[in-house]
């Protein structure tokens, strides 16, 4: 599960102040599996917040080197900022996927549905859910099941998840534990 396009949430073009080796760097997001990333762009390339850039195994044309995937808590303030309202937009972009999520999902446990790890649904509004599908769009889970803000919903998940410590994980790869 690769990335193959991400958003640009930050450019340092002198890199972490506290770093000794200072080079141009920039933090990420995957427009996919919503991967935080710090990237190396290719010499002389100036890069813009809220820019999408190619992080593919094809030829890349702005970015040198996918550095490492970052925690959430390693996002610079400008960063942090950008993630709240770029994830957003990204989590529309991928409305289909997280449709389907809705459509699909199963039981994580004998005593857990999957659709419970979403802030806000309990086992009410699980029975709920799996009675009215299919779901065509965020839409038409509103109507169908009531639940108020969906993009908000999946996207405190999603900034759980990249948190690192959740147990499961429905939208992100959890990072590997060192």
């Amino acid at each position: 599960m690769r990335e193959e396009y991400a958003i640009i949430l930050d450019f340092l073009a002198s890199g972490y102040s506290i770093s000794r080796h200072r080079e141009p760097v920039a933090q990420a997001i995957g427009e996919r599996f919503f991967s935080l990333l710090e990237v190396l762009p290719k010499e002389g390339v100036i890069l813009k917040q809220e820019e999408r850039v190619y992080i593919g195994h094809g030829k890349r044309d702005k970015i040198k080197l996918i550095k490492r995937r970052l925690k959430l808590s390693e996002l610079t303030n400008v960063a942090s900022t950008n993630l709240d309202y770029i994830l957003e937009d990204l989590i529309r972009k991928n409305e289909k996927k997280i449709v389907e999520f809705f459509n699909a999902s199963a039981m994580l446990t004998p005593r857990m549905h999957r659709l419970e790890l979403l802030p806000g649904v309990g086992k009410k509004y699980v029975e709920t859910i799996i009675k009215n599908r299919p779901y065509s769009s965020f839409d038409d889970i509103a109507k169908k099941t009531e639940l108020s803000d969906i993009i908000k919903m999946v996207k405190t998940r999603i900034l759980s998840e990249l948190g690192g410590d959740e147990k499961y994980y429905i939208f992100t790869m959890p990072m590997k534990r060192s």
